[in-house]
């Protein structure tokens, strides 16, 4: 039995490399959108730390566990939503993900509690970490 050679594959059996192309420019902007939108809240929380002390009637440092918290729950997320975008698809979990970040992200601004901000945060860092899981390899 022969194998075949490179010289014989004509390119009518290559993949359509236009689909291709264009879906990797999909993939790129929606990646580089959700980094975007993610990345304004995470710094605005960060640029905004004095007041939310102020509003909680707490030090600076009890507020600054907010950030500390969303930057180490990350990596729990990125497992996470990583495997679910293995079983469920990559868009699916992007799209959830996206969504379920943005609704925490308006869920802080109403916290009533720093205990209740904090728990937000945490959450926001899990589905902050689920965003980078769908590119789970």
């Amino acid at each position: 039995m022969t194998e075949p050679s490179f010289s014989s594959i004509t390119p009518s059996a290559l993949p359509d490399q236009s689909v291709d192309k264009a879906t990797a420019r999909h993939v790129v902007l929606a990646s580089f959108l959700a980094w975007m939108l993610d990345a304004c809240d995470f710094f605005i929380v960060l640029f905004t730390l004095d007041d939310v002390a102020k509003s909680f009637n707490v030090s600076l440092q009890s507020v600054l566990l907010a950030p500390t918290l969303t930057l180490m729950t990350r990596p729990l997320g990125a497992f996470l939503c990583g495997r679910a975008a293995d079983k469920y698809g990559r868009k699916p979990v992007l799209i959830l993900t996206i969504i379920i970040y943005s609704l925490i992200e308006l869920a802080s601004a109403f916290a009533p509690t720093l205990v209740i901000f904090l728990a937000l945060r945490t959450l926001f860092g899990i589905a902050l970490g689920g965003e980078w899981g769908w590119v789970h390899l």
